[in-house]
């Protein structure tokens, strides 16, 4: 009898444990999601802010106190930046310089990485190492040598000097070479008895077996290109050919600043990046774990 006892306490005992690990992982998860909310709502209030102060009339913006809806809603800043300034020809600035950069990029990357992965040449492993090591400089201490070098070349002023210091994209080559070091050997192998050349591997074979990886690459490349801002703003000097990024600090009146305008013009210049994000947010996501050197 005592044992029968002791066996059905024991089954007493474990729905009772397991009901309080039950309860004990819903205060957790109840926690998490609790603080994830909190954290997700500080960090897009000030966009919603910004937006919702794009909205209001001048009056109202400068008005003491906080009002999370306008008073008046209002559509003028908008209305004002697409008519009385030149964001026409800063996006199509913005088209052209962030496109070739994403096409000159996606490029090379390509044609480098798969020469380091497959070719033998005397200084590939030195290569490597040298395009790896690029991380450890930081473009923002080669503008001083690539403002000189834009001027010496005339190129500034032009799209010309906006494009050419942003091709440094080692991760580019970087992640190729990892997808190209993966491609079965048979592959190349029979393409070469075939009588197929190095291009011909390239373009045929390597590239479509990774398609997935160059849009990816392609589209977080021509975000960042889009999003640039510090060396435009010092190759670019003339009004007309300023990128959306440069050509919003133009929006400004005789009067003062204008805040609703001024956030106007920042909400148009972010709009063509947020929707592409939005699009492609698996290949954007996809992307930024290649370039952490994640595969997947």
């Amino acid at each position: 009898m005592n044992a029968q006892e002791g066996a059905g306490a024991f089954a007493i005992g474990r729905p009772t444990i397991k009901a309080a690990r039950v309860r004990y992982l819903d205060l957790g998860g109840l926690i998490l999601t609790v603080v994830t909310v909190l954290a997700a709502v500080i960090w897009a209030f000030p966009l919603y802010w910004a937006i919702i102060t794009t909205l209001k009339p001048e009056y109202e913006v400068v008005e003491p106190g906080v009002r999370l809806w306008p008073r008046d809603l209002t559509f003028d800043a908008y209305i004002h930046v697409l008519v009385n300034t030149k964001i026409g020809i800063w996006y199509l600035n913005s088209l052209v310089t962030s496109g070739a950069v994403t096409i000159i990029v996606t490029f090379m990357g390509a044609t480098c990485g798969y020469a380091i992965s497959q070719l033998s040449f005397p200084g590939r492993t030195l290569l490597y190492w040298m395009i790896l090591a690029s991380f450890m400089v930081p473009i923002v201490a080669l503008i001083i040598t690539h403002y000189v070098l834009m001027s010496q070349f005339g190129f500034l002023n032009q799209w010309a000097g906006v494009i050419l210091p942003q091709l440094i994209v080692p991760v580019v080559v970087i992640v190729y070479k990892q997808f190209f070091d993966s491609v079965a050997r048979d592959f190349r192998e029979a393409a070469v008895m075939d009588g197929a050349n190095e291009f011909q591997l390239l373009f045929r074979i390597f590239l479509p077996m990774n398609w997935g990886v160059t849009t990816a690459l392609a589209i977080i490349t021509f975000i960042g290109a889009w999003n640039q801002f510090l060396w435009p703003f010092l190759a670019i000097s003339s009004e007309d050919k300023m990128n959306i990024t440069v050509g919003i600090t133009q929006v400004h009146d005789a009067f003062g600043v204008q805040y609703a305008r001024e956030l106007a013009g920042a909400v148009l210049a972010g709009l063509p990046v947020a929707l592409a994000y939005l699009i492609f947010q698996r290949r954007v996501t996809h992307a930024i774990m290649l370039s952490a050197g994640i595969k997947g």
